[in-house]
């Protein structure tokens, strides 16, 4: 049944005007309130009854679907966290975290406090179902009965909250986690309510590091080499890769062990951290085909920062630019092909002098691009290991470099490889 057909159902049930309820309901849909849920709030709010529910299914978790109307089920709360959202225009805090049984879990979102704890077995039902991410989640609202189980579940999940970086996942809720604070900047954006302070950085525990934001700016706990335990996180995804995001409901606490940091960086084949997505502080090893246009010596923006051209600031106008180094390399391994960049610093390392070194070449030669070509002298056709971030965007697959070192393989070793690859 399409939005129109639904609010003159609703409308004609409720006896007001179908154009208002259209509004409303369009209103509340693109807040991604389940139509369900929406239907019953209009009803609510003109007066209704709550209509005549359909029978909701008794499921197991792996049976549950997005085009279910309603279920009721027996779960394990694995975890449990709160957030704060914007809800037909008013703050609301929200109560979200997974449910598991012998068969799977789903993530949960109730709109008020339904009273049950993590551990809790419990009976849920007539509960809502909308698909969040590609994935059914479970809405517990006004018409959801909840109660405790009859029995326990021997569930294979792990019951809690508590976790290491390398087992989150976008979409985790209630999580804590005990990290080092490796990176930290403080930078100002415009909020919902304006202006507002954050903090964004990068975490690490023994098994991973990932990028981290602070919505409310824990400025005297969260800073480089803080070791914290972080109560009540949620994980979002940010340009491919899970990000542990700290809202208003998070409590830090400053732990008294320091928490130590894994060396390890998986490598992984340019086409897979393709097909990833993008992936956060990987190494990949290929060959560099091509240096870009836009490296060697360039001018920033001394507004924005951003490359110039002539002159000209896509967003300032005319400019009196900065100088600056940086590499735009095209490395290729066979599986797929990336864009790393590297900055001043490590651009400076593969060059083999300074910024004011490549400005006296550029000079003498009346010509900025001798830069560029020494570069590409040093780096073309050689293969390197970049450790870095790797996103995907319209772009394509940029990989933000920090470091990049040569590779060199024994002459035999490329041969016997070559051989094998003929013998497929």
């Amino acid at each position: 049944m399409d939005l129109e057909a639904r609010a003159e159902e609703l409308a004609s049930d409720l006896g007001v005007d179908k154009a208002e309820v259209v509004a409303d309901l369009q209103t509340l849909l693109e807040y991604d309130v389940p139509v369900s849920e929406a239907i019953q709030s209009l009803r609510r709010k003109y007066g209704g009854t709550g209509g005549t529910a359909s029978v909701p299914t008794t499921s197991s978790i792996e049976a549950v679907t997005a085009d279910l109307p309603g279920v009721s089920l027996v779960g394990t709360v694995l975890t449990r966290g709160r957030r704060t959202i914007v809800y037909d225009g008013d703050e609301q805090t929200i109560i979200e975290g997974t449910i598991g049984d012998e068969t799977g879990r789903v993530a949960y979102t109730a709109w008020e406090d339904l009273g049950f704890s993590v551990g809790d077995t419990i009976s849920i039902q007539n509960a809502g179902v909308r698909e969040w991410d590609g994935e059914p989640q479970l809405n517990l609202g006004d018409t959801t009965t909840i109660s405790p189980a009859e029995e326990s579940l021997d569930v294979p999940f792990e019951v809690g909250g508590d976790r290491t970086l390398d087992s989150l996942e976008t979409g985790d809720r209630g999580i804590t986690v005990g990290v080092s604070v490796l990176e930290c900047e403080q930078r100002t954006i415009d909020g919902r309510d304006g202006e507002t302070t954050i903090l964004s950085g990068v975490i690490g525990d023994e098994t991973k590091r990932l990028p981290f934001t602070d919505w409310e700016a824990h400025t005297e706990m969260i800073e480089p080499g803080a070791s914290v335990e972080l109560i009540d996180c949620h994980v979002r995804e940010h340009r491919g890769v899970p990000a542990v995001n700290i809202g208003e409901h998070t409590t830090v606490r400053q732990l008294e062990r320091e928490v130590a940091v894994t060396d390890a960086v998986p490598e992984l084949e340019i086409g897979e951290a393709i097909d990833a997505g993008g992936a956060f502080d990987i190494s990949v090893v290929g060959t560099v085909i091509d240096v870009r246009d836009g490296s060697g010596l360039i001018q920033r923006c001394p507004e924005c920062s951003r490359v110039i051209q002539n002159g000209q600031c896509r967003s300032h106008g005319s400019v009196s630019g900065e100088d600056d180094l940086r590499i735009k390399a095209v490395v290729d391994d066979g599986t797929g092909a990336l864009m790393g960049i590297c900055d001043r610093e490590l651009t400076e390392s593969v060059y083999g002098d300074t910024l004011e070194a490549a400005r006296e070449a550029a000079r003498d030669a009346m010509d900025r691009s001798v830069v560029t070509s020494s570069i590409v002298e040093a780096i073309v056709g050689r293969q390197y290991r970049l450790r870095g971030s790797l996103q995907i965007d319209e772009y394509g697959a940029m990989l933000t470099v920090e470091s990049f070192d040569r590779v060199s393989t024994a002459p035999t070793e490329l041969a016997q490889t070559a051989l094998a690859e003929v013998g497929r």
